[in-house]
């Protein structure tokens, strides 16, 4: 769910990382590479470097030599005046490759760590991976997100978000209508993770960006729904054959299973329809996974912060399948080597940013305080619903095929092989659109 610490981390305290623009150098400024031939001897190869102004910077194996340019020449001049030596075999730039993924030119995707930083899902190959499949952006995937909503129309008081363009019909379990529009912004920040344009200059990016989303408001405008209300949503995206199921909404960690047996018996009708139900693990710091992500027709999701640790307000417990960015602090976690290596629970850490509401229904941003297993679980949804689109797994995969293959394809995190913390591991994007399906279990 969405939660608001009580005192707000300064952004400028935290490093991000931001993609490289196009236009950038293709080889690094102020050096050359440079490699003589046979037989030249020391003496000869000083006279050569400091008639062209530059001296060794590092030797490289196979022979060559890194070279500063000293003298204010450029990398062109420089090159070009070492090839007339007759001494001088090859002399090159030191040419910069890039990382093989789409960068989108979101004017926000510089906030989105969850998406392609060293502890995001890898996104920037994953979108390519699903382009070269024939599914970019994960299109003919339908997503149904239970929640408090989406801005998804215009309609009385209502505007559409701007960065959200692909719906599904869906309804309102609140109002009994079928205009499930968000009053809360919780719903409208979760489908945007999953399916916000992409590529479009504003806003942020989205994980499966050519997805529909079904907005289906099962929460109201406080983001408290019932049993009723939340069963009923289940069913009504199952019956409409939906990809993906995500549920950012968690019971009381004192709710057992045998107290909401229509969340249990929907998540198993919807399992048998074949669609996957993603819901998130809860917001406790508990040692058990809160329903409806403890059930076992439904992937648990736990969240993990910008350094790659347990987000110190998720949840664990043996019921847990996967983790994916949630935000937040640091838990204090020293009990693993894993841990003790990244957690820095007196650090700040950072949201999860989305296009979502600032000011009332009708004002859209980038807000920050967005953070928690809500903001993981619809990670795990959008790379489900990528992985379904592209045909990875054959057509119309299973939902089981899918979890096993989203947690075979992690990266391992935390003590080796599963554990109750982080489950099978971090969520990884491209690993799931690059690996084929796994032996049947």
């Amino acid at each position: 769910m969405h939660r608001i610490p009580l005192l707000t981390a300064a952004l400028a305290a935290i490093a991000l990382v931001v993609p490289s623009q196009a236009g950038a150098s293709a080889y690094v400024p102020g050096e050359v590479l440079v490699k003589y031939k046979d037989g030249t001897t020391g003496t000869v190869k000083q006279k050569v470097e400091a008639g062209a102004g530059t001296d060794v910077e590092a030797r490289i194996p196979g022979g060559s030599e890194q070279l500063d340019i000293e003298d204010g020449g450029s990398v062109k001049d420089t090159v070009a005046e070492l090839r007339k030596d007759p001494n001088v075999d090859y002399a090159v730039p030191n040419y910069v490759a890039r990382a093989s993924g789409f960068v989108p030119n979101d004017s926000g995707f510089y906030l989105q760590w969850n998406l392609s930083g060293p502890f995001g899902i890898n996104m920037p190959e994953a979108w390519n991976l699903a382009r070269a499949r024939g599914a970019p952006g994960g299109r003919g995937a339908v997503v149904a997100v239970l929640d408090t909503g989406a801005a998804y129309e215009r309609y009385r008081r209502f505007r559409r978000v701007p960065d959200l363009n692909r719906f599904a019909r869906g309804y309102d379990f609140v109002e009994r209508d079928r205009h499930p529009n968000d009053e809360n912004g919780h719903g409208t920040h979760v489908a945007g993770t999953i399916a916000q344009s992409t590529d479009n200059s504003i806003g942020t990016a989205g994980i499966a960006y050519r997805a529909k989303i079904m907005p289906v408001r099962v929460l109201d405008e406080d983001g408290a729904g019932d049993t009723a209300a939340i069963s009923r949503g289940i069913r009504f995206a199952a019956r409409r054959r939906v990809s993906v199921i995500n549920m950012s909404l968690e019971f009381d960690p004192s709710v057992r299973a045998a107290q909401i047996p229509d969340i249990r018996s929907a998540v198993r009708y919807a399992r048998s329809k074949g669609v996957l139900v993603v819901a998130a693990a809860g917001n406790g710091a508990s040692s058990v996974t809160a329903y409806p992500a403890r059930a076992r027709s439904v992937m648990a999701v736990a969240a993990t912060t910008i350094r790659g640790c347990q987000g110190n307000y998720s949840n664990s417990g043996f019921d847990l399948d996967i983790t994916a960015p949630g935000g937040g602090n640091d838990a204090a976690n020293v009990d693993t080597a894993y841990d003790q290596q990244v957690c820095r629970p007196k650090e700040p850490g950072a949201y999860i940013y989305q296009q979502t509401f600032t000011r009332g229904v009708r004002t859209f941003g980038l807000p920050g305080g967005y953070e928690g297993t809500s903001m993981a679980a619809p990670h795990v949804s959008g790379v489900a619903a990528l992985v379904i689109a592209s045909g990875r797994l054959g057509t119309r995969p299973p939902p089981r095929a899918v979890e096993e293959h989203l947690e075979r394809t992690a990266r391992d995190i935390g003590a080796p092989g599963f554990d109750p913390r982080y489950g099978h591991g971090l969520l990884d994007a491209a690993a799931a659109l690059r690996y084929p399906a796994g032996p049947a279990s």
